[in-house]
């Protein structure tokens, strides 16, 4: 089966720019239609397609008439993105749940690949405008969940969302920020170094082309790629009308797990979450409890997931960093990172796509090959 072409794949990157994010009408044309008829039926105008109004066909098309594809995907190539859409190798096709509501494409900066870190991820978010309280619980279980071996996903905001990234950050583990503008922005523009960082040591997504802004309304749909994309949502702090309720909500729409931490019954910032508790969330209070729930069987006790993948479909940089592991004994990033000859941030990223494939796991401050490496190696599939 052969990923889509050029031309499909160029004719998307113009669509990111015609098609706000959720739009199920426009998903509908793009499914029936596919890309290239799309963009072809907008650029030419004419009748409207069934569903919408003819303003608003109209408006559309003087999207499509402007958008410049090649002038989009130069500018990510420029800011150190990229472009990936469905049938790709790095689509994660969980997000394919969300049906016609499913992002035209991703844009993407950071090294590691999107499936990948999201087959292993936590979804935990919470208010803008957080309590001490708020912030300590969230970057300490961010900062659990990494050392676990889980990638953090959040919204990139102030408050409980901008503590968790810098939890896993903190414990040298694996974020993604997925983000109401284009990834070569920084939004809001007081955590520019903490999105460079995440850039630099995890992954910032988002479904709108370079340069373009949020809206009220795109972080609420943004919201729903945050629920599609991991295995469950944390909300640890968040008023009665907080939009990342929305998050939870949109994760137990898709059959992913809802969890929420408790808090004061006296703070108006966790009215929201103990109204999703006496709902169908479920109550957690550290990261050993989001795994129980979250994780494989046997995941508490440290049993590696399998199949393995063979060590042949893996890239050079990624095996690099594999080989850079001794038979025994758990090894510093650092010390990984100089056998592997490349930087600890490098290093992180792929050992964080290596533990998604069962190769390796962490232990503390350390990483280590799993037993079913270590015994794959020795029934022949060459040199751990």
């Amino acid at each position: 089966m052969t990923g889509p072409g050029p031309e499909a794949k160029w004719a998307r990157a113009l669509l990111t720019r015609v098609l706000e994010p959720g739009d199920e009408v426009g998903g509908r044309w793009l499914r029936e239609l596919g890309p290239v008829a799309l963009v072809r039926r907008l650029r030419e105008g004419g009748r409207p397609l069934a569903g919408v109004r003819a303003t608003r066909w109209s408006g559309l098309c003087a999207r499509a008439a402007a958008a410049d594809p090649a002038r989009d995907l130069a500018a990510a190539a420029d800011s150190g993105a990229r472009f990936v859409v469905p049938g790709e190798a790095e689509w994660p096709t969980q997000l394919d749940d969300l049906g016609d509501a499913r992002p035209v494409g991703l844009w993407i900066r950071g090294r590691p690949s999107l499936r990948m870190w999201a087959l292993r991820s936590v979804a935990v978010v919470g208010a803008r405008a957080c309590t001490e309280y708020g912030a300590h619980v969230s970057a300490g279980l961010a900062a659990e969940l990494a050392e676990r071996g889980w990638v953090v996903v959040s919204g990139g905001a102030y408050g409980i969302d901008g503590a968790a990234h810098r939890g896993a950050l903190g414990a040298g583990g694996a974020t993604v920020a997925v983000l109401a503008c284009g990834v070569d922005r920084a939004y809001p523009r007081g955590h520019a170094r903490l999105i460079s960082r995440i850039a630099e040591q995890g992954l910032v997504i988002g479904e709108l082309p370079p340069g373009d802004h949020p809206t009220p309304s795109r972080f609420v749909l943004r919201n729903r790629v945050i629920a599609a994309l991991t295995r469950g949502t944390v909300v640890v702090e968040a008023a009665r009308r907080s939009g990342s309720l929305s998050t939870a909500r949109a994760a137990r729409r898709l059959g992913r797990f809802t969890m929420g931490v408790p808090g004061p019954v006296t703070s108006g910032l966790s009215t929201g979450v103990h109204q999703l508790l006496r709902e169908e969330a479920a109550l957690v209070t550290d990261a050993a409890e989001i795994v129980e729930l979250v994780g494989s069987i046997g995941e508490l006790e440290e049993v590696p997931e399998g199949p393995l993948l063979p060590r042949d479909l893996l890239g050079a940089d990624v095996r690099r960093v594999l080989d850079a592991l001794p038979a025994r004994g758990p090894v510093p990033v650092e010390v990984i990172a100089r056998e592997a000859v490349t930087t600890p941030d490098d290093a992180v990223a792929r050992l964080y796509e290596l533990r998604s494939l069962g190769h390796v796991e962490r232990h503390g401050d350390g990483w280590q090959l799993t037993r079913h490496a270590v015994i794959s190696a020795r029934g022949g599939a060459g040199p751990p």
